[in-house]
């Protein structure tokens, strides 16, 4: 989402119209986002100036169901839009991704000004419905109840020049009993093997070195195509893609977290050490409630033989604190996975009730300061063991895939910032030769922060890569004159959020 002062009028770029889109929720909506980029400029739009906030020609929300108070966040800032769209003629406003799945004609009706609504299923429409609304002068309300295409078909602005999502799946069969996202994302389907490595192929063809597999349960991939061990079939076969130097994949469920994916992951080179396994909570009591299919002793296990083949792994969580029915013994439960799975990092929730889910109804719902006080002692636990966890990576010498966006301090530090291979921050001192984000260096860390390390000493080499080549000519090709600045994109994977932030749906 952007954000700055009101400006006016429209930004225009020779004659083009001009999008914005805000973006909320998970990294699938992050994904369609760059999708709905590349079909409106594919529609000629061009996109609008980093900060435009609401001054472009057409403005889309991609919004989530799931997070706490997403209808009124997003009526918030319609509502701030309306003077803005009734001073230009012509402006227009659309809103799609999992609110707009669920409310469908609310929207409409709350906020009359809005000239498009679109659901999950079929983000392809969305220039065709500007088009309709603009020609017919009137709302164009358009929610299908079921995949149309699979949207890897559709045209994609990518957000990166070296690192991209590739989804392998869409939809979910689970039915957690706090999650909406399988009732507005459908059922599961899966892509076909070769349609994925194809564009894997493509896409690191264009300079890009790391991806990242993405599905709403993405390591039940298999189950549309009735094979119960393609995702770790999919992980060996991305072994092989020349030039394709980082794998990584999210979110996994426990469920479906097999012995031949642990292995794949450990005898494949480029499948990076880590693992976003969500626990969601540590007692069995509250997991059968949840409707979630594995116990404390099940996902201990898996954390075990992760950690058996692949020593150096990363391991980070979901966590919801304050079911309905959670007991302060059961909230122990939780601690004590933690205490034994020692974390990287845990993105923790209070729960809350979510709209049409079974949770919402349920008996026994905790009061807002019991939930707030066992909150705040699984933050403690968890920075106290992040902390510790980074302080075993002082005296190591990491390769970083250099970023950018990613270390906010950086321009005052005279620092950059990269991932590791096990996706944690690492901010190092710049050096003297030229370092493009994409390319790789070598560190050694000299200090540890619960959510981030410094590498405050020399860098001990660096390595020019194709997709810092990739990255240079993008920036070259947004730098020519074209009547207005676009503006530098925004380059990199998001950053996993801290512990104390919801950073993801937290439905996996």
């Amino acid at each position: 989402m952007t954000s700055s002062s009101d400006r006016s009028p429209a930004v225009d770029v020779q004659g083009s119209k001009s999008y914005e889109i805000r973006t909320y929720g998970c990294q699938m909506n992050v994904h369609d986002s760059e999708r709905l980029a590349g079909l409106l400029e594919e529609a000629g739009y061009v996109r609008a100036p980093e900060g435009s906030d609401g001054d472009a020609d057409v403005v889309v929300f991609n919004t989530c169901a799931v997070r706490e108070n997403a209808d009124n966040r997003l009526y918030g800032n319609l509502g701030r839009l309306a003077p803005k769209k009734a001073s230009r003629p012509g402006m227009q406003i659309a809103v799609g991704g999992c609110l707009a799945q669920k409310d469908r004609d609310t929207i409409v009706k709350k906020a009359p000004w809005v000239d498009v609504v679109f659901g999950t299923h079929n983000i392809g429409k969305l220039p065709v419905l500007l088009e309709r609304a603009r020609v017919q002068e009137e709302a164009q309300v358009e929610i299908a109840e079921s995949l149309e295409a699979f949207p890897s078909t559709l045209p994609t602005r990518r957000e990166s020049a070296y690192a991209a999502w590739v989804s392998i799946s869409v939809g979910c069969n689970n039915t957690c009993t706090f999650c909406i996202v399988p009732a507005l994302r459908g059922k599961e389907k899966d892509r076909r093997p070769g349609d994925i490595l194809a564009e894997i192929e493509a896409l690191v063809g264009e300079g890009v070195s790391e991806i990242t597999l993405l599905g709403q349960n993405v390591n039940a991939y298999g189950s549309d195509i009735g094979d119960r061990e393609a995702f770790s079939k999919l992980l060996r076969a991305c072994g092989t893609i020349e030039g394709l130097e980082r794998v990584r994949f999210t979110s996994p469920h426990p469920r479906d977290f097999t012995d031949d994916v642990i292995a794949a992951m450990a005898e494949t080179p480029n499948v990076m050490p880590q693992l976003h396994m969500p626990l969601q909570s540590g007692s069995d009591t509250v997991l059968k409630a949840m409707r979630r299919s594995y116990r404390q002793e099940r996902y201990l296990g898996i954390i075990e033989k992760v950690r058996a083949a692949i020593p150096h792994a990363a391991i980070t969580t979901d966590i919801i604190v304050g079911f309905p029915g959670e007991t302060e013994e059961d909230f122990e439960q939780t601690l004590h996975v933690v205490r034994e799975a020692r974390f990287a990092q845990a993105f923790t929730f209070q729960y809350s009730k979510r709209p049409g889910t079974p949770a919402a109804t349920m008996e026994n719902q905790i009061p807002k300061e019991v939930v707030q006080e066992r909150y705040e002692r699984l933050v403690a636990l968890q920075e106290e063991i992040s902390w510790e966890e980074n302080k075993k990576q002082v005296g190591r010498t990491l390769e970083l895939m250099v970023a950018e966006g990613e270390g906010r301090k950086d321009g005052a530090t005279h620092r950059l910032s990269g991932r590791a291979p096990d996706n944690r921050l690492v901010h190092f001192t710049k050096p003297d030769q030229e370092v493009r984000p994409g390319d790789v260096v070598t560190v050694e860390v000299t200090y540890a922060a619960p959510h981030h390390l410094l590498a405050e000493g020399p860098v001990l080499g660096v390595r020019r890569t194709r997709a810092g080549d990739a990255w240079e000519k993008r920036v070259a090709a947004a730098a020519k004159p074209a009547g207005v600045m676009l503006g530098l994109p925004k380059i990199g994977v998001p950053a996993p959020l801290p512990a104390t932030t919801a950073g993801a749906c937290g439905c996996d």
